[in-house]
């Protein structure tokens, strides 16, 4: 006779399976309130740099790179083209105004002035022969105007005599009219006479005027060829240091080729470069600072090249006060170039921090200085040195400015 067996209500399987579950559920429920609370991460003090927020002075400025150049630059460019003939100097010379650095040779070009000086003194012998001939028909003018004033006279003469012997009875009728219509002629022909010679008068004179003008202007195109053949010889334009030339003996230059350039080392500029980002904000006028030898020196933008290339432009700065000393051609600076005039504001220290956060956020110790934790902030303007706070922390607060690359998305950190 079988005995039948109770069934069990809890198999180990059951138990298995229900323990498993368990440990789900829990594992569930744990991240679930990890990712709902606050992560926590223990850092060394030691590894991470603590700043405190602060009222002052503040002034928005922007690093920029400089170069130091003379005063003033001459490029020297050739006038006209020609053949490098002799070289009177070498790079890096001292020159004065006017002395010569190089000569040119141009054949076509004294060709020409030789042409030139040939037309000058063809057009003086016409003229003067023109003149020449002007003055003997002015003599012929006048003996035809004597001989006519003469005749005039003597025709005045009979006539009036010839009136009173007419009156007397003396001689006839025909006679008497003969010697009026002579002295008639005779006036006619003076009248005749004064008018040719005004006329010629004016004629010579103004074909005198006309060689003169044409004299006038032939020598001028003389004196400017003669200018350009003087132009071959390059000569300093002023004082200063002749830099850059680029010309050998028997090498050929043409019009207008950058031959060198004069330094003026009566003093010194800065040029620097700027982003373009900041052209709209750049002005004449506007002030520099750079520290040279362990003194600041004081810059002031005199002029600004609009023209962009590779996202920069440039600007050239003179300096305000003395110039530091040692100062070398080429030697270069780091400026804080100022874009506004200073105020009080809240600061916080420039710091790797700004690039995990955007400057939306930073680590704000507690006030024991065992925690610190994530805080929202607003920041506004920045100089080389500082960031200005808008919103967020308060002057006193104690921030960390290190970088956060190594935080991840940790909500509170632990000081140890």
């Amino acid at each position: 006779m079988d005995i039948p067996l109770k069934k069990k209500r809890f198999t180990t399987k059951k138990f298995a399976i229900i323990g498993g579950s368990v440990l789900i559920v829990a594992l569930i429920v744990f991240v679930l309130i990890s990712s709902t609370g606050n992560s926590k991460l223990n850092v060394e003090k030691e590894r991470i740099s603590i700043s405190e927020v602060k009222k002052g002075n503040f002034q928005e400025n922007i690093p920029v790179n400089g170069a130091v150049l003379p005063i003033k630059t001459i490029y020297l460019d050739a006038v006209e083209g020609g053949r490098v003939e002799e070289k009177f100097v070498e790079d890096g010379a001292m020159m004065k105004e006017g002395e010569p650095i190089l000569r040119l040779s141009n054949t076509d070009l004294e060709l020409s002035l030789v042409n030139q000086e040939t037309s000058v003194y063809d057009l003086l012998t016409q003229m003067q022969i023109s003149q020449t001939a002007a003055r003997q028909n002015t003599i012929n003018r006048l003996n035809q105007l004597t001989d006519v004033e003469n005749s005039l006279k003597e025709a005045e003469r009979v006539y009036k005599l010839n009136t009173r012997l007419l009156e007397k009875g003396a001689i006839g009728k025909q006679e008497y009219l003969e010697s009026q219509n002579n002295y008639t002629y005779q006036k006619e022909r003076m009248k005749l006479a004064k008018e040719v010679m005004e006329q010629d008068s004016i004629a010579t004179k103004q074909e005198i005027n006309q060689s003169r003008e044409s004299y006038q202007r032939t020598q001028k195109a003389l004196e400017l060829m003669r200018k350009k053949v003087e132009d071959l010889v390059v000569r300093a334009p002023i004082d200063g240091q002749l830099t850059s030339l680029d010309a050998e003996i028997g090498e050929s230059k043409t019009k207008g080729e950058r031959l060198g350039q004069l330094d003026v080392l009566s003093g010194y500029k800065i040029r620097a470069e700027i982003d373009e980002h900041y052209i709209s904000r750049i002005v004449t006028g506007q002030e520099g600072t750079f520290t040279s030898n362990g003194k600041e020196a004081l810059l002031e933008i005199k002029k600004v090249y609009t023209q962009v290339n590779n996202g920069r432009f440039q600007v050239d700065m003179e300096f305000k006060e003395e110039e530091p000393n040692g100062l070398r051609r080429g030697q270069t600076f780091q400026i804080r170039l100022a874009l506004s005039q200073e105020k009080e504001a809240i600061l916080i220290p420039k710091g790797g921090f700004f690039q995990q956060t955007g400057g939306n956020w930073v680590f704000k110790l507690s006030e024991d200085g065992k925690t610190a934790y994530k805080a929202p902030i607003q920041l506004g303007s920045q100089n080389t040195e500082y960031y200005e706070v808008l919103e967020g922390i308060e002057p006193g607060d104690k921030v960390i400015t290190s970088s956060y690359s190594n935080f991840g998305d940790i909500e509170e950190l632990i000081l140890e």
